[in-house]
């Protein structure tokens, strides 16, 4: 078995994308998830299963699909690739709670990656490591104009964004379920 750390895109408590997370559980374990834990509100799944990250997202996206009748992104990690994701992080002195991350379904293809990298993002600042998207906003989040939405537009890849504090916080809680 292995663990999975499940990110929903664009989860809200309420309206089109709302997604009940103790039926989600429900529904997860009922199609063969183990040790299924939810955090917070906003579409956070840790889970152990026997398919790899793909055949895992695939899976979730089906359940939700067609159990709760929400089409929504569903990008599988595992703690090792979250964990990873936060010691790379090129903004290691920022105050914790203006720093974003942007994991990405896919790598998207060079030359949008190239265009990306050209913007001038100031005052944020914005690098991209493999798979995930690192934002260091100079103010807040909900004040920039580089948000998940943008990052998908221009890189042509599915993405679900996360807080630091959520991010490490969903480590923590994955690596309690890793044998």
């Amino acid at each position: 078995m292995k663990t999975h750390v499940i990110l929903l895109r664009g989860v809200t408590p309420s309206g089109r994308n709302r997604v009940p997370m103790a039926e989600l559980r429900v529904a997860l374990a009922q199609a063969g998830l183990m040790d299924v834990r939810t955090y917070i509100q906003s579409g956070n799944v840790i889970a152990r299963s026997q398919l790899d990250g793909s055949g895992v997202a695939g899976l979730v996206h089906e359940v939700i699909q067609q159990s709760i009748g929400a089409d929504i992104t569903v990008i599988a990690r595992t703690p090792h690739q979250i964990q990873r994701t936060l010691r790379r992080n090129p903004f290691p002195q920022t105050d914790s709670t203006r720093l974003y991350f942007s994991l990405l379904a896919a790598r998207p293809a060079p030359h949008l990656l190239e265009e990306l990298q050209a913007i001038n993002f100031a005052p944020d600042q914005v690098k991209v490591l493999d798979d995930a998207i690192y934002t260091r906003y100079a103010t807040q989040h909900s004040d920039s104009r580089f948000t998940n939405n943008f990052f998908e537009r221009k890189l042509k890849v599915a993405a679900t964004t996360r807080n630091f504090n959520t991010l490490s916080r969903l480590a923590e809680l994955s690596a309690e379920l890793v044998d």
